[in-house]
């Protein structure tokens, strides 16, 4: 079993940073892809970046590409998303998550969730 605990959300306006953090526990943290997902109040639960198990590959949402950056250190067994560029759209619920299959842009694929972080920009 696999726990995914996320910290860092919090109130910024536009413009600012906030690094979201993931500390995993449970199955071997390098053997399994990563991801953070977002969902806004009325809006589907979206993928915003993915990273395979290595770190050697990412995949970032169209809105956000440019401007966030998903990373781990799997000796850490920590996931983080650096989110610069803070725009009020953004605001939402991130999610982290696990994928024992590698990696990928659909929430239904995950087998692993946290349980949130509220992140909210203001304008």
């Amino acid at each position: 079993q696999v726990q995914l605990v996320e910290s860092g959300g919090g109130l910024v306006q536009a413009g600012g940073s906030l690094r979201l953090s993931c500390a995993a526990s449970g199955r071997t943290f390098s053997s399994y892809g990563m991801g953070w997902f977002r969902q806004a109040p009325g809006k589907e639960r979206e993928l915003v970046a993915a990273i395979n198990r290595s770190g050697g590959n990412t995949y970032y949402a169209r809105s956000v590409k440019g401007r966030f950056t998903i990373s781990r250190r799997n000796a850490k067994n920590t996931v983080y998303l650096q989110m610069n560029s803070l725009k009020p759209e953004d605001t939402a619920v991130y999610y982290c998550a696990g994928d024992i299959q590698g990696y990928s842009e659909y929430a239904g694929e995950y087998d692993y969730w946290g349980q949130g972080t509220q992140v909210t920009v203001s304008s």
